[in-house]
């Protein structure tokens, strides 16, 4: 009876010893497919959005023929959009457009990009690259699906991207205004007047400084004409 219990326990115990064996030097079960979705959807709720994101890339990269893998794709802008990592959702919502360019969701898409690129402009004196982009696809959320309700919402927003580039421009009139520069500062003033009718604040704003640096720049070029005369007679009786 002793004996037999001895050759029990020691059976156990090598079934132990090959469980340790495994948990230390197997590699761990992969998650499914499924779990990953779930875990990315309860990160999302929980407002752990870059742990959804790691999950709805892992998913995405790993499964790419799942069931789960498209509305992956999509939640994966929605969570970079979450977390405030614009560029990174523009470009989430992009590869989904070009990847799936007939699914249903496609205006949601094309204004989320427009609100990931409206979102990441920071100031005035950046370039407006992100800001030409948001219109441009605000602009082509109209065109495309023009009763969409998320084409009704992009009007606000392209109003929002005009006012934004139209400040711009004059923050470089104004710029050339402060270092004298009149000749470009007009050019710059005419252009919001001619392109930005739209932004009545701003192009009113910029006709008043269009005509003050129109005079102003007159005022160099006559001031450069008569020293050019002045010194070529200067020249002339000093050659004399």
């Amino acid at each position: 009876m002793y004996f037999r219990h001895l050759v029990l326990a020691a059976c156990l115990l090598l079934l132990s010893g090959c469980g340790i064996i495994d948990y230390f030097f197997l590699p761990p079960p992969e998650d499914t497919a499924q779990e990953l979705y779930e875990g990315a959807n309860d990160a999302m709720q929980e407002k752990n959005y870059s742990q959804a994101a790691q999950y709805y890339t892992k998913l995405k990269d790993n499964f790419p023929f799942s069931p789960y893998t498209v509305e992956a794709e999509l939640s994966l802008g929605d969570a970079f959009f979450l977390d405030g990592k614009y560029p990174e959702a523009a470009e989430a919502y992009k590869e989904f457009e070009s990847l799936h360019p007939r699914h249903e969701a496609i205006p949601y898409v094309l204004y989320q990009v427009g609100m990931s690129n409206l979102k990441s402009f920071i100031s005035v004196d950046r370039p407006t690259t992100s800001t030409q982009e948001a219109l441009e696809f605000f602009g082509r959320l109209r065109e495309t699906y023009p009763n969409s309700e998320y084409a009704q919402k992009s009007v606000e927003e392209m109003k929002n991207c005009r006012r934004l580039l139209a400040e711009h421009e004059l923050y470089l009139g104004d710029v050339f205004w402060n270092m004298n520069n009149y000749g470009p500062a007009w050019r710059r003033y005419t252009y919001i007047v001619d392109n930005f009718p739209d932004v009545p604040e701003v192009s009113a704003h910029a006709k008043e400084k269009a005509l003050s640096a129109y005079y102003r720049y007159r005022e160099q070029q006559s001031q450069k004409a008569r020293e050019q005369i002045q010194g070529s007679w200067k020249r002339w009786f000093d050659w004399l």
